[in-house]
């Protein structure tokens, strides 16, 4: 099994605060700043990525344990893993080409030992402490925050990536 030395920085929140709406504003950014990103989404629904009907999808559903779809412009993998209780964050993280990505952000999964931003906003109604634990390594939120990490506007995308790029520099240091 090849192991992966890609960073992980977590974005991780509250259902509602705008993860992903943040991430789709910050991953161009990062792109412009010559970041190769990777995501890993954590998501709690029975997702389906194939639709019903389709090659893939019926020979998915037909018993195959892996299914890659592929074209020029891309492909996917899909794994079964009826028999996982939990999702392992690191093997998920191995699943990914080192050589074509320089960091991986990854959206939930918040109780994983990574340095993480957390993101908060008070009208979500939940409080912070319920999301800051030793691996936080910055907030962002749209309010001034009592806390011993660096504090990010949640609402300055610019900024945020720019954190993130100064994180990953460091990161890169043995």
């Amino acid at each position: 099994m090849n192991q992966n030395t890609l960073p992980l920085l977590g974005i991780t929140a509250y259902s509602g605060t705008g993860k992903t709406t943040l991430l789709k504003q910050i991953i161009p950014l990062l792109k412009q700043r010559h970041v190769r990103v990777g995501l890993i989404k954590h998501t709690h629904h029975d997702m389906e990525v194939d639709k019903p009907g389709k090659d893939s999808y019926e020979l998915r559903k037909a018993g195959a344990n892996q299914t890659l779809v592929a074209s020029q412009q891309r492909w996917a993998l899909m794994t079964e893993t009826p028999d996982n209780n939990e999702m392992d964050l690191r093997y998920l993280a191995n699943r990914f080409d080192p050589d074509s990505l320089d960091l991986i952000l990854v959206e939930g999964f918040k109780h994983e030992t990574i340095d993480k931003i957390a993101l908060f906003r008070s009208e979500v109604g939940k409080p912070l402490n319920g999301l800051i634990d030793q691996y936080v390594v910055a907030v962002a939120s749209n309010e001034i925050i009592d806390t011993h990490v660096p504090q990010l506007d949640i609402n300055n995308p610019e900024q945020i990536a720019d954190y993130i790029v100064s994180w990953w520099q460091k990161s890169q240091k043995p």
